[in-house]
């Protein structure tokens, strides 16, 4: 979820993510449905409370908002990489 707008914002208003903690927001959101009680307090509690809930609920409505930004046509949808992971020469993750 690279170039979400949640990194540009306000800093007052929203943190900085980094990718790490983005692909694990995603997992914990894919196991804490909509319909889980108290699910913002659980995510952060998933993500080893590194963010709060409130931090973690205005993530999730930030991506709300790219998405239908996106699928409105009014922004193109982000190109990700299908070709897969690379390596590099030493062998590691590019």
């Amino acid at each position: 979820m690279s170039g979400s707008r949640s990194a540009s914002r306000n800093v007052n208003t929203d943190s900085t993510w980094s990718k790490k903690e983005n692909k694990l927001f995603e997992e914990v959101l894919a196991y804490y449905s909509e319909d889980t009680p108290d699910r913002w307090n659980k995510v952060s509690r998933a993500m080893g409370g590194t963010k709060t809930a409130d931090e973690v609920r205005r993530h999730y409505e930030i991506l709300e908002d790219d998405i239908k930004l996106i699928n409105s046509g009014r922004v193109p949808c982000p190109k990700y990489n299908t070709q897969g992971p690379k390596y590099n020469t030493q062998g590691a993750w590019n």
